[in-house]
This record gives structure tokens, sequence and C-alpha cells, in this order.
């Protein structure tokens, strides 16, 4: 599972003309699900996105998670982040879930976050969305899960 965070001060998705996600301080969460990614990345993804400590302190820091500034997320699905273009001019996107399990795993990862406590704002799997994200910093971190059986975070 890869996924990009931004720090923001606000993010939202629109849809058709119509805001279906929004958020105010938090971090707008890009989400790639891969084939072979399950239940243990999902778990994996949720944590690391409400406890990494990317924003600031009083003293300027980064000390603090999404969670300690009391932050809300912004997950939407991109599938796009699983292209492979070392090949040719055209990306391959065989390394991403069926759609299915994609959608899956994604939600639950949302929904992973919502049981931490966090307020969580979606956009809609499979639609073209328009994404909106005012990145605060800039601070933009790319996640990926364990491989299995390798090391953390390395795919």
């Amino acid at each position: 599972m890869r996924s990009v965070l931004q720090r923001a001060s606000s993010a939202r998705v629109t849809v058709d003309g119509r805001v279906v996600g929004e958020i105010g301080k938090g971090l707008a969460v890009l989400v790639g699900v891969a084939d072979g990614d399950g239940e243990e990345d999902a778990a994996w993804t949720a944590r690391k996105i409400a406890e990494l400590r990317i924003f600031e302190d009083g003293d300027g820091k980064m000390n603090l998670s999404v969670e300690d500034v009391g932050g809300a997320a912004l997950v939407v699905s991109q599938f796009t982040l699983l292209a492979d273009c070392r090949k040719g001019r055209r990306p391959s996107f065989v390394g991403a879930a069926d759609p299915d399990e994609g959608r899956r795993l994604y939600e639950r990862v949302a929904a992973l976050l919502e049981d931490r406590g966090l307020s969580v704002a979606t956009g809609v799997f499979g639609a073209r969305m328009l994404v909106e994200i005012e990145n605060d910093g800039p601070v933009t971190i790319v996640l990926d899960s364990p491989v299995p059986g390798g090391e953390e975070g390395g795919r």
C-alpha cells in the first residue's frame, strides 16, 4: 500500500461540481492499494497516518501527530500511485489491486482512522475527482507499507 500524506491547512474533494469531502487543518491522504495488499497493510498504514509526527510543536519542530493537534484526515483513493513508469512512455498499473479489493482496503484505512477518533472525510472511489490541497509547509511524505517478510516501509 502506498500513500502520499500532505500536511494541509485545508483540503477538499469535488465530484461533478459538488463538494463530497472537506477538512480544515490535518492531512490530505492519497491511498493506492497494491495487488497483494491486505488487512495488515491497511492497519499499518492507518496507524502510521495517525501517529506520524509531522506537525510542529511550540518550538517549530515536527514533534506532533495529526491526533496530537486534533486534525482531520481527507482520504482519497488514487490507484495511479502504483504506476510503473520504468518502461515505455505509458504508465502500467498492473501492480494495482483489483478494484473491489482496492475499494475494500481503502475504505478500511478510512474506517480505522475514524476508529482512532479522527474526523475523516473521503473522496468517491472510482470517480473522477478534483482534489484541492492547501499544503502546509510544504510537508509531503510518501508512505509505503512493509513488504511481507521484508524491511518496514520498503516497497
